[in-house]
């Protein structure tokens, strides 16, 4: 849910703003992020496996689902294929978590 849609307001003497029904800490846009970071051991990873290892979901199957629905982003754009190659460099959001993709060590 958008920042704001249930009446969001400011904690008084701060400059935070705050969800008032969980009072979470708020980045700019709206929804909080988890950010993790994901190295590679080879050159790319497919997408619905990325999501498994990284723990956003439970399984392979749950990412394809997820991917099919429009759930992910790629570099801020919509991702619907499954097995997308990710390399280094790259940047997936879903479900409130943001994972940095790193190149093999």
């Amino acid at each position: 849910m958008p920042f704001g849609a249930r009446g969001a307001g400011m904690v008084p003497g701060t400059t935070l703003q705050y969800d008032p029904v969980f009072l979470i800490k708020l980045p700019h846009n709206g929804y909080s992020v988890d950010t993790r970071q994901f190295q590679l051991r080879s050159e790319h990873i497919r997408l619905c496996d990325l999501l498994k290892l990284a723990g956003v979901v439970g399984s392979g199957g749950e990412g394809k689902h997820l991917v099919a629905g429009g759930g992910v982003t790629v570099d801020g754009l919509p991702e619907s294929r499954k097995t997308a190659k990710i390399r280094a460099g790259q940047t997936v959001e879903c479900r409130g978590i943001r994972i940095d993709v790193l190149a093999a060590a």
